[in-house]
């Protein structure tokens, strides 16, 4: 016998391959499996507090201002909450055919298999939506948001598992109730009894079959659903929660067709907006409240779903200031409780709107029209700076000693003649006499010589968008807001950057995820230009400026006026109209501050504005801004090193020459220049004992407010010297009134700041002469003059269809 020991691999049988596959493939999803289980819990633990109290709470968001303190609350008070026993079985039936058919068979709250089926189709487009329960759905309305940047993969897991907690500790009944009352149905309803109630005007069990589908569809996107304002979206949904009735065995066929027959009209009350409490507070910040609202939803959230915390850039104590100043008598006098206001002011160095009037003697109405941004009406002269000499000084490096020519001006290729407001021509001026005084003419040869496109780029980046059919009219008025004027006129205030207006700075979610935002600067001019603007727009708020008005001891300000005028048509309807203006603008801004303001008629062809009233803009202007100057430091403009400023032989010359160290200030004016366009400077370097590196600057009477360059950002061509005449320092800013007295709208003497032996420069400039037309009344609808004792006003001329507007 074989005494040879055997191999004891020889009873050995291989793995299968195959079992071998399905091994591994066994511990790849065994570990995967529990990686998920890890993370679940994980996120599990991490999930918001929910409780039954949250549950059956309305959903809400709170609304703060920029120092955290509560403003506003949405949806708190607009439900009527209704047990479940109170809500017939066919509206029950409605909600869950068309949200979750499955809702009564889903053990833990959740679906595995739609899980599954919305994960598989979202992953091949990238997010993680949809596939949501009814109970999820009640999760998400009361601990999440439905922005698309919060459904994370964390988002999802933590959901589920709320999900699965609240059908374990409450019944289906329960769940149900707490979602039929929860959601939001538009027009600031909460809950469907409230929906009945708000839509219909009769409780639910009152309700008709196509009546009930039209709530229960209501809730997936209630604005774009709204009966109201949507009608064929409206139907197009009720007639799917009808087809998923039919679908669900809950309605016949011959119930279903009857109701996708009838109109969803059938029964609907008149729209109606929804009343406030009567609470001051919220007449106060309500405009602003109605744009944050409108900005929250545009980044893709529901604030009146997601229970956010919303933080505005809204400063409070300004808004109050601001209410109080167009709703009582302590600061404006107005002309009557019709006249209406509209203003915006935003901060210069990052665009927040820091508060808003959308009207004065408002009613007691939730977020009603907002004529800080709704209303687009011309604004006249306003439009200068922007469409006309802003774009002149960038592309054509024009100085603001550029002579200019108001004479006859007929519009290209018509007929139609362009007047100023005193309805005569003063002949040759400087771009800074012609913005200041806001002479028609020179404006829209100005824009005639830049060019139509171009200027109309330069507005669109500062967020003005000039209408296609419009021509060079636009020159001088075109539509805008008050968000707009104040927007665009920031960019000159901080050196020449637009930031896009926002209202909110911060948004929480129920679940602690922060959202933070800002607006990005875009440089839309040169530092030069935007300037050089607001150097000649000083000149508009003096005491011998065109808004003596809107002058305020000490602050460091520009400005400039607006008025529109009615066309022909309009006076021959109504001849009451006649020397009147159809609306009133002030735009104002300190470094700090930007702020426009809008006053007129809602129904303008029935009210006009008389010349006594034309400076009601400027003069809130003026409250507020004298409110705002004691919260923040008052700071002059700095002049960059791309802007030359010299001493100009003030003969009205084509070309300008630099005055000598000791001409007399009456035979010089102080003007600026874009470095490289500047004159010769003969007197370069030179200098006087007294100061060796800064002018002295005062402001006098004079129209033509200079700042005092710093000591580090003075050019070295400029002329830099103080002069004495007397007693009186004339030096090479001063402003003794010797230069082109720029306000020609009365009868202003501006005498020379000469004291004991300072040389008397009176200057009457057409003072006697010109304007005294205006004392009649005639031609009146254009902006208040500097001095008003002779009726000095401003007005336009209207020619055919085109609005001459100051």
């Amino acid at each position: 016998m074989d005494k040879t020991p055997r191999h004891s691999n020889d009873d050995v049988k291989p793995i299968s391959p195959i079992k071998n596959f399905f091994k591994w493939v066994g511990i790849v999803l065994g570990t995967i499996v529990g990686i998920f289980l890890i993370i679940f819990i994980f996120y599990a633990f991490k999930a918001p507090a929910i409780s039954q109290e949250t549950l059956q709470s309305g959903g809400s968001s709170t609304i703060v201002d920029s120092s955290g303190d509560q403003i506003a609350s949405l949806g708190d008070n607009k439900r009527n909450y209704v047990t479940i026993d109170k809500v017939p079985e066919q509206i029950q039936d409605a909600v869950i055919s068309i949200e979750d058919k499955n809702f009564y068979n889903e053990t833990f709250g959740i679906d595995p298999v739609r899980i599954v089926k919305s994960a598989f189709t979202n992953a091949t487009q990238g997010t993680l939506q949809g596939g949501s329960t009814l109970t999820q759905q009640l999760v998400k309305l009361t601990a999440f948001s439905t922005d698309a940047k919060d459904q994370t993969f964390k988002r999802k897991m933590q959901e589920a598992w709320l999900a699965m907690k609240v059908s374990h500790d409450f019944s289906k009944q329960q769940v149900l109730e707490f979602y039929v009352n929860k959601v939001y149905l538009d027009n600031g309803i909460y809950g469907i009894e409230t929906g009945a109630k708000y839509y219909y005007g009769k409780s639910l069990s009152d309700l008709t079959l196509p009546q009930m589908a039209l709530l229960a569809g209501l809730p997936n996107a209630p604005s774009n659903y709204d009966p109201y304002t949507h009608p064929d979206q409206a139907k197009n949904r009720r007639d799917l929660v009808i087809s998923a009735m039919y679908n669900n065995n809950k309605i016949t066929k011959a119930e279903a067709d009857e109701a996708i027959a009838t109109p969803i009209t059938d029964g609907l009350q008149p729209y109606k907006k929804i009343t406030t409490d009567g609470n001051t507070d919220k007449m106060i910040t309500d405009p602003y409240v109605k744009e944050a609202i409108s900005e929250v939803q545009k980044k893709g959230f529901d604030p009146y779903r997601d229970n956010l915390k919303i933080t505005v850039n809204m400063d409070y104590d300004a808004q109050k200031r601001l209410y109080n100043i167009v709703n009582s008598s302590n600061y404006v006098q107005f002309p009557d409780s019709k006249m209406q206001v509209g203003s915006t002011i935003v901060d210069p160095s990052n665009g927040k709107v820091i508060a808003m009037i959308g009207g004065r003697n408002l009613d007691n109405i939730q977020f009603g029209l907002n004529r800080a941004v709704q209303t687009s009406r011309s604004n006249g002269s306003t439009m200068k700076p922007i469409l006309d000499y802003g774009p002149a000084i960038e592309y054509l490096n024009w100085s603001t000693y550029k002579q200019l020519e108001d004479s006859k001006y007929t519009y290209p290729g018509t007929d139609i003649v362009l007047r100023d407001w005193d309805q005569t021509y003063k002949g040759q001026m400087s771009l800074r006499e012609a913005l200041v005084t806001s002479r028609n003419v020179p404006a829209v040869k100005t824009l005639g010589e830049v060019g139509f496109t171009r200027a109309k780029e330069f507005a669109a980046n500062l967020g003005i968008k000039i209408p296609s059919n419009q021509g060079l009219s636009a020159g001088i008025g075109s539509d805008a807001s008050s968000l707009q004027g104040a927007s665009a006129y920031a960019a000159f205030s901080n050196g020449g950057y637009y930031y896009k207006p926002s209202y909110v700075s911060k948004i929480e979610t129920a679940d602690g995820i922060t959202h933070s935002y800002h607006s990005e600067p875009k440089r839309v001019m040169k530092s030069s230009t935007a300037y050089m603007i607001t150097d000649v727009l000083k000149g508009v708020p003096t005491s011998a400026g065109f808004a003596d008005y809107a002058q305020i001891s000490g602050l460091h300000q520009a400005g400039k006026t607006g008025t529109t005028n009615y066309s022909d048509d309009s006076i021959s309807s109504n001849p009451a109209l006649s020397g009147q203006s159809k609306d009133s603008w002030y735009n104002g801004y300190t470094k700090n501050y930007s702020m426009s303001v809008w006053t007129g008629y809602d129904s303008p062809n029935a009210n006009g504005i008389s010349s006594t009233y034309q400076s009601v803009a400027g003069k809130i202007y003026k409250a507020e801004m004298e409110y705002l100057s004691k919260q923040s430091t008052n700071s002059d403009w700095r002049k960059p090193s791309s802007v030359v400023s010299l001493r100009i032989k003030d003969n009205g010359s084509e070309s300008p020459s630099v005055a000598s160290p000791n001409a007399s200030p009456s035979s010089y004016t102080r003007e600026l220049f874009v470095r490289g366009h500047a004159p010769n400077n003969p007197y370069k370097g030179y200098s006087s004992s007294s100061s060796s590196n800064s002018t002295s600057e005062s402001s006098g009477n004079d129209v033509i407010i200079n700042r005092r360059p710093s000591d580090n950002d003075t050019d070295s061509d400029e002329t830099q010297n103080n002069e004495q005449n007397g007693n009186t320092t004339t030096g090479d800013g001063t402003n003794n009134n010797n230069q082109n007295n720029n306000n020609s709208n009365g009868n202003n003497t501006n005498n020379g700041g000469n004291n004991n032996g300072g040389t008397t420069d009176n200057n009457n400039n057409n003072g006697n002469n010109g304007n005294t037309g205006d004392n009649t009344g005639n031609n009146n609808n254009g902006d208040t003059g500097g001095n008003t004792n002779n009726g000095g006003t401003q007005g336009a001329n209207t020619q055919g269809a085109v609005n001459e507007n100051e």
